[in-house]
C-alpha cells in the first residue's frame, strides 16, 4: 500500500478549511495542472466574498466564546479594551478625564467638571467598571465618589443609572465613549422617571431651590474630598494637589505661552485682525480696532 496521502481527500480538506465550502469533487480545479514543461496553473484564488464570510465566521466563533477553545479570550478583550480607549480618546469628551487604573483593565479611573447647569462647577470623581466578558454581557457601570445628589444616582453606592439609556448592551453598536457622554449629559438635564434617589426626583419636581441647597451641599463635599488620594495602590489614579506657584507656575505660562504663538502662526481671523462685526454698546456695524472707522 502506498504511504502517499489520497489527493482528492487532502484536496478537499484543504478547500473547505480555506474556502469554506465542499469542494471534494472538484479537486481537478484546484490541483496545480501541467501547462507545458517546468510550468504549473496555481489553484484559483478566493473572491472577496467567500474571503469576508469565512473571516466572520471565524469573528463569530472567537468573540462569541470569550473563553474559547483556542484561547483567543483574553487578547480579544485586550484589544476591545484598547479600541475602545482609542475612540474615546478621538471624541474628546469636554470636562472628562480617564485613565485606566494601574491594578485592572476593567476599571477605568476618571474625573468629570461640570461648566454649566445647576451643577456648575463641580468637580466629580468617578470609576467606569467593565464586565470581564466585554464587550459582550452587561452594561458598564459608572459609579460616583462620594455619591453625588441627583435622582438618577444612588444616594448610598453613587452608581448611575446606565441602563436608562443602555436597556441592553448590544457588542459593536455601544461603546464606552457613549456611556461617558451620557454620564455627563445626566447633569446638564435632569431625569426624575423611575429614580435611584426618589428624594432628589421629588424635591426637583416640587421645591427647586431645596434641591438646589442639597446640590451645593453634595458638591462642596466632593470639593473636601478631592485632594484626598483616592487609591493608594493605584498608580494611575487621578490625583489633585493644591496650587503652589514654586511648581505650578512655571507649567501654567509654558501651556499659555504655547496658546499664543499657535494662534499667531494660524491663520488670520476675526479676532487678530483687531475686527468685529458690531461696536460694543451700539448697533454701528463693522468697526476696526475699537474705532469707528470702517
Amino acid at each position: 500500500m502506498s504511504n502517499q496521502p489520497d489527493p482528492k481527500k487532502f484536496g478537499y480538506i484543504r478547500a473547505q478549511s480555506e474556502f469554506g465550502h465542499d469542494a471534494s469533487d472538484s479537486w481537478d480545479t484546484l490541483r496545480p495542472k501541467s501547462c507545458g514543461p517546468g510550468r504549473k496553473q496555481l489553484p484559483p484564488l478566493p473572491d472577496n466574498e467567500t474571503v469576508l464570510s469565512s473571516t466572520h465566521r471565524t469573528m463569530e466563533r472567537l468573540t462569541n466564546n470569550p473563553c474559547g477553545d483556542l484561547g483567543y479570550g483574553p487578547f480579544f478583550l485586550e484589544y476591545s479594551l484598547m479600541a475602545e480607549y482609542q475612540m474615546l480618546q478621538k471624541q474628546k469628551l469636554p470636562g472628562i478625564y480617564v485613565m485606566p487604573s494601574a491594578k485592572s483593565p476593567l476599571r477605568w479611573n476618571g474625573v468629570m467638571f461640570i461648566r454649566q447647569g445647576i451643577y456648575e462647577g463641580a468637580v466629580l470623581r468617578f470609576s467606569l467598571d467593565i464586565p470581564n466578558n466585554f464587550p459582550d454581557g452587561e452594561c458598564p457601570k459608572v459609579l460616583f465618589t462620594p455619591p453625588i445628589y441627583h435622582p438618577v444616582i444612588h444616594p448610598l453606592t453613587g452608581q448611575l443609572d446606565i441602563t436608562r439609556a443602555f436597556h441592553k448592551w448590544k457588542r459593536n453598536f455601544h461603546h464606552l465613549w457613549q456611556v461617558l457622554m451620557y454620564a455627563r449629559r445626566v447633569f446638564m438635564k435632569i431625569e426624575t422617571n423611575t429614580p435611584l434617589n426618589p428624594e432628589a426626583a421629588v424635591l426637583y419636581e416640587q421645591d427647586n431651590e431645596s434641591f438646589k441647597i442639597k446640590v451645593a451641599q453634595s458638591i462642596e463635599k466632593a470639593q473636601e474630598l478631592l485632594y484626598n488620594d483616592p487609591d493608594p495602590e493605584d498608580d494611575h489614579a487621578i490625583r489633585f494637589s493644591k496650587w503652589d506657584p514654586a511648581i505650578h507656575e512655571d507649567a501654567k505660562n509654558r501651556m499659555l505661552s504655547q496658546n499664543d504663538s499657535s494662534s499667531r502662526e494660524g491663520s488670520p481671523n476675526i479676532q487678530s485682525l483687531g475686527l468685529s462685526w458690531m461696536k460694543p454698546g451700539s448697533t454701528e456695524i463693522f468697526t476696526k480696532n475699537g474705532t469707528d472707522s470702517a
